[in-house]
């Protein structure tokens, strides 16, 4: 079983955001049932996506690639895609900020959301 929070909520605009917070490894292991559950949410539900990943230790080849693939997805989609919380070594790794826009702190990435609609 993958250990991933997730959590809905509804904006003050009535907009609908899926909060994810996995834990440990986002690898080739687990991320495919990651990339499922953001596609679920992407394209059956419209929901915006905020992943916070201060508890992740580690990401692959394969988390990377789901990362990108949801933030594709919702673009197509006209929803937004958001990342907090990079741990610094997850980022020399992974080069993730070359390729994602991410935010320090959830409540940044959160107040770009609702600034993004306002």
């Amino acid at each position: 079983m993958i250990d991933i929070e997730e959590k809905k909520f509804t904006n003050q605009d009535g907009n609908t955001v899926v909060v994810f917070k996995p834990k440990g490894r986002l690898d080739i292991t687990i991320s495919w049932e990651f990339r499922l559950r953001l596609q679920k949410c992407i394209f059956h539900l419209s929901c915006h996506i905020f992943v916070n990943l201060s508890q992740v230790m580690f990401i692959d080849s394969t988390g990377l690639n789901y990362l990108v693939a949801g933030m594709r997805d919702a673009h197509k989609a006209n929803v937004l895609f958001r990342i907090c919380n990079l741990r610094p070594e997850t980022k020399l790794v992974t080069m993730m900020d070359m390729v994602l826009k991410k935010f320090e702190s959830k409540e940044e990435a959160l107040n770009n959301f609702f600034t993004f609609y306002s």
